[in-house]
């Protein structure tokens, strides 16, 4: 059997404190068979390729490896999902979550992008389609798209009365095409100057009963601020909820409203007092739907957008599937993870 002696020369390259490589150690390595010679003068030549493969070893063992994707204990579906464009980047974060299905809220001037994704994902994806209300061709567009395979409206965020007539014109298209329409409420400022959306939140009593026959799914810190009984004038109220609020007696008194838990809005509204949103979440666990609403591209938290304390540097879905699973019985957190969404969208499984 021949042997191999390597040359001794020894440059040396370090990345950091706990990572040096020897270029050229002096190794003697048993040869068992000629082509071995062949291998190992063409790996000598691609030293190169040897370098950056170990740069990049270096460095990714210095790395935090990233935490496992969550088991829920079954499927979830994610109500409340912004569209991404790529084929793949929408499931990227679900898969990074632990979600199994989503609703995609589009644009319809994406609607071809959108195709796409959803013929390369079936049985992930369905979605909801929104466009500027404020122009009347827009009616057109959104009826098209229904038409076309969109199976609600949404998410609809406008500077408009809750009661004027472009908002009233897309209940009545909802209720004619039997698909709901997912609203974003705030009265109050997130972003100083920002405006109020959907606005008051106070007259949706009146907006229901106008449109008996149009399924309503209200959204964000509007609809979360008024779960008590005393509203704080911002949008992400802190400290115990007084009972009585808007919110909760509005879902008990109409059968065509329903809400999702997206957002910081949500986040923070399950757990500024989680003791009262325990009660809240079984009283109406069959009104109540999970979402994210959240900007982090894996499903981790790379990439929030959001500065908020709660959510900055998180990812909105996990951090909101955590608190549920703590307070939720597993019947009730089944519920609003899945049986509710799926029913109420009639999504096939």
């Amino acid at each position: 059997m021949a042997r191999l002696r390597w040359w001794r020369a020894r440059p040396k390259f370090s990345f950091g404190p706990v990572f040096t490589i020897s270029l050229f150690a002096c190794h003697e390595m048993p040869i068992y068979h000629p082509s071995f010679m062949i291998g190992f003068s063409l790996h000598m030549i691609e030293r190169r390729n040897f370098i950056q493969t170990a740069i990049a070893a270096a460095t990714a063992s210095q790395l935090p490896a990233q935490d496992p994707a969550p088991d829920w204990g079954g499927p979830v579906l994610d109500i409340h999902l912004h569209f991404r464009p790529g084929v793949d980047t929408n499931l990227n974060h679900m898969k990074g979550c632990g979600v199994s299905n989503a609703v995609l809220l589009t644009q319809a001037a994406a609607e071809e992008q959108v195709k796409t994704t959803i013929a390369a994902h079936p049985k992930n994806f369905v979605r909801f389609v929104s466009a500027d209300i404020r122009k009347p061709e827009s009616f057109d567009l959104l009826k098209k798209s229904v038409m076309a395979g969109a199976i609600g409206f949404g998410e609809i965020k406008f500077h408009l009365a809750n009661d004027g007539p472009e908002m009233t014109r897309l209940y009545e298209l909802a209720a004619d095409l039997k698909v709901p329409v997912l609203i974003h409420f705030a009265d109050f400022d997130q972003i100083a100057g920002e405006g109020p959306y959907s606005y008051p939140f106070r007259n949706l009593g009146n907006v229901l009963k106008k449109h008996p026959k149009t399924t309503f799914i209200a959204h964000a810190d509007g609809f979360w601020g008024n779960i008590s009984g005393e509203v704080e004038e911002t949008p992400y109220p802190s400290g115990k909820i007084k009972p009585g609020g808007l919110s909760g007696k509005l879902l008990a008194d109409f059968s065509n409203l329903y809400a999702d838990m997206s957002a910081n809005s949500g986040n923070n509204a399950i757990n500024r007092d989680r003791e009262f949103f325990k009660g809240f979440l079984n009283q109406h666990q069959n009104k109540l739907m999970f979402g994210c609403d959240c900007s982090c591209t894996d499903g981790r938290g790379k990439g929030q957008g959001s500065k908020q304390p709660r959510i900055a540097g998180k990812c909105v879905a996990r951090e909101t599937l955590s608190s549920l699973k703590e307070i939720a019985s597993p019947a009730v957190f089944r519920k609003v993870t899945w049986e509710i969404g799926v029913k109420l969208l009639k999504i096939k499984t």
